[in-house]
This record gives structure tokens, sequence and C-alpha cells, in this order.
């Protein structure tokens, strides 16, 4: 089977789980829930619950055990987007070629929506924890899943990282912090879905703490490609990148060495089925869109 038949299959299993967890139960609740779907159906490539299921595939073939902390991370990760695109934030109009969620519902709409997501995520992934945990040794697996999940998406993460990117003036920013930015903002969900699959699949320390590093490499290679995918754009708008500091063969480099990185920290996986996780960063830094 094909990376990109892999892909598609997980897709559709990450689809339908989201649209049963984030399902309308009442008229009243209809336009939060109208607000929130608009962004998590919205052709996203679902990246980072996939690597958390294909993660949890190398230790563990239930993969309904994964499937909610996998949905939570996708929602967390759409929260995140309807956030950026608001006026306080990036002020973007349009998202995948649609109009933003702001520009949609309105700004408080939005907001809600963003938040709506943050708290289910987490709620779906306690109730999994509360209804469905068999034994103690389960339990502490999704305790500190979700404990994973809350650091990399919290304010020593992904709002840190966030943070950085609106405070810091043009002459403040360096490569130093940018790569702080670039850490936090973009690597960390990357290293969420890889290491709570990784600890629900009832991964080794060892083994956790390679997958770790592993997505720290992957997700700064992934931003950086993007970087260079967007120069144009992002110097029409003025946004600092990677390409504010180097030059373009020296982002090119970098691609590859943190590509280069993270194959050599799955090597040493041994027993493991890394194909899918190899496969996935050689189709993320050699894309062209």
């Amino acid at each position: 089977m094909t990376i990109y038949k892999i892909i598609e299959d997980n897709i559709k299993i990450i689809d339908r789980a989201l649209d049963k967890y984030v399902n309308l139960e009442s008229k009243y609740e209809r336009v939060i829930y109208e607000s929130m779907r608009y962004s998590l159906f919205s052709g996203g490539k679902r990246l980072r619950p996939i690597i958390a299921i294909k993660t949890f595939d190398m230790f563990d073939d239930r993969k309904e055990k994964v499937l909610p902390y996998a949905a939570a991370i996708e929602m967390i990760h759409t929260y995140s987007l309807i956030h950026d695109d608001l006026p306080a934030m990036d002020d973007d109009e349009f998202r995948r070629g649609k109009p933003t969620n702001h520009i949609r519902f309105g700004e408080a709409l939005a907001i809600l929506a963003g938040d709506g997501l943050l708290n289910l995520a987490f709620e779906t992934m306690s109730k999994d924890l509360v209804e469905n945990t068999q034994s103690a040794e389960e339990y502490r697996q999704k305790a500190r899943a979700i404990y994973e999940i809350s650091q990399y998406a919290g304010c020593k993460g992904m709002i840190g990282g966030q943070v950085v990117d609106i405070t810091a003036k043009p002459d403040e920013m360096d490569g130093e912090r940018l790569y702080y930015m670039y850490e936090k903002k973009t690597a960390g969900l990357f290293q969420a879905a890889t290491v709570a699959g990784a600890i629900l699949g009832g991964a080794r320390d060892e083994e956790v703490d390679l997958l770790r590093s592993f997505a720290l490499n992957l997700g700064l290679a992934y931003q950086i490609q993007d970087d260079i995918l967007d120069a144009g754009e992002d110097e029409d708008i003025d946004k600092l990148t990677y390409l504010s500091f180097y030059n373009l063969e020296k982002a090119k480099e970098a691609v590859q060495n943190f590509s280069k990185r993270a194959h050599q920290l799955l090597d040493d996986l041994e027993g493991r089925d890394t194909s899918f996780l190899r496969g996935l960063t050689e189709l993320l830094v050699d894309r062209k869109v």
C-alpha cells in the first residue's frame, strides 16, 4: 500500500471520529457547532492525527484506543488556526481557499468556536479516560498522554510560540528566537501527536524520547520548507521567516539536515516498523505546495 493510500484511509477514519465527537446536541448550540465544524472540515491534511495513529500502530494494533486522542489533537490544531486568523493576531481573511471563521461567522463566534474546540478536545480525552479504561497501566498511559498534549498545546508550547510571533519586534527577532518560535508553535503539535501515540501504544520511555526528538526535527524541517514555498507571499506582508535571516541555500540545507536527523532517530528504534514515518518525512520535506 502506498503512503498516499495510507494517508487517504486514515483521513477517512479521522473524519468519521471528528464527525462523531463534534456533533450538534440541541438547537440552541447550532450556530457554535456550525462554526466549529466549518473550520474543522475545511480540507485540512490531518497530518497530526495521522502521525498519532501511525506512531501508535508501531506498538499496538487496536486503533480505537488512540482515536479520541488523535481527534483531540486535530481539534486543538484547528482552534489554533481559528484564533491565529483573527484580526488581533494575523488578520487573515482566507484559509484553504475559503473565508476564515471570523469572516464567515464574526469575531465573537470565531473566538468561541476556538474555545469550544479546545475544551472539547480535553472533554473527548478525559471522557475516554473515565469510561474506557480497563487497567491501572492503561489509566497511567492515557493520563500521561493528556498531560503531554496539554504541555505542547499550552504556554510552554504552541501558545508560547504564538506569543513570540505576535510580540517580537523586527529588530528583536533573531535566528535563536525564530527557532524557539518554530519549535513551540509548529513542531510542538507534531511532538504531541507522536509522543501521545507512542505512550498510548505502550512504548518504552527510551522509545518515547527518540520519537519526541524525531517529531521535533520533522516539525522544524516542515516549517522551514513552508517558508521556502511561501517566500514571495511572506515578503509581501513583511512576515519574519527563516529566509529573513538565512539565504535560500541555507534554508534548503537546514531542511535536509533536520530531515536527515529525523531519519537517524528512527534508525535507533530497533524492531519497530518506522516505514510510514520515514515516508511521511520524505513526503513533507519534498513537497512543492
